[in-house]
């Protein structure tokens, strides 16, 4: 059974939503039929890259919230994450456009490390706090995970991968997403947000059931706590 994710670097819900996720599949009597293919999705598409400011003062620049309630919302954010054993330094995180970071993961995910990559990813922007626009990074990233680092330079210093992360933006559109982490589910049930363990695993075994018996019902939505596009994430 396949699922897909659509997923941004920068969307704080959705390295929550993956580890919240994984924990479901591990409780999953089926996991090993299952197949994960991760999206590209971008929450602000023409973000120009600026390590001068802190995301909290993007953040209010771009909302016009106070210093304080942005610094307030990443603080509640940052709590959610450490429930479920995630360090986020948001106070330090890199204001970058994550286009060439999605472009990166399509070359991983091509090598069969499209999951290794987004941890990377996570990781890299959340609690490593390096800049995810930074060839340099990317590279890095792509070594510690078993990409070549010369084609990770040589892929993201040309456009390959370009129209990959532009066609997985145009699918979620058509399929109706506009908030991430979106999880769909044999194109048959999709979660959106970066729901409680529970709603994943149960979830999880209502679209198996309809995977082995071939149903094809429309595509029915949980909702959760997610990043929309120019939201507040």
């Amino acid at each position: 059974m396949k699922i897909e994710i659509w997923s941004d670097v920068m969307c704080p819900f959705c390295y929550i939503g993956k580890r919240r996720f994984e924990h479901a599949l591990e409780q999953f009597e089926h996991k090993d039929e299952v197949q994960v293919e991760w999206k590209s999705f971008q929450l602000n598409p023409d973000l120009v890259t600026d390590t001068t400011i802190s995301n909290a003062q993007y953040l209010a620049d771009k909302k016009g919230f106070s210093l304080d309630h942005a610094q307030h919302l990443q603080n509640s954010v940052s709590q959610m994450a450490a429930e479920v054993g995630l360090t986020y330094n948001l106070d330090k995180a890199v204001v970058a456009n994550s286009f060439d970071a999605h472009r990166f993961a399509h070359l991983a995910k091509q090598k069969g490390l499209g999951d290794e990559a987004e941890e990377a990813l996570f990781k890299a922007y959340f609690t490593d706090t390096k800049n995810i626009a930074d060839h340099e990074v990317l590279a890095q990233l792509g070594s510690s995970i078993g990409l070549d680092a010369q084609e990770v330079h040589h892929t993201i210093s040309g456009n390959k991968f370009a129209i990959d992360v532009n066609k997985d933006v145009a699918e979620a559109s058509q399929l109706g997403i506009n908030a991430v982490p979106f999880f769909v589910m044999d194109r048959k049930y999709g979660v959106s947000g970066a729901q409680a363990v529970p709603v994943f695993l149960q979830t999880l075994e209502k679209a198996y059931d309809d995977w082995k018996t071939t149903q094809q019902p429309a595509l029915d939505v949980v909702n959760g706590e997610s990043c929309e596009v120019g939201g507040d994430c």
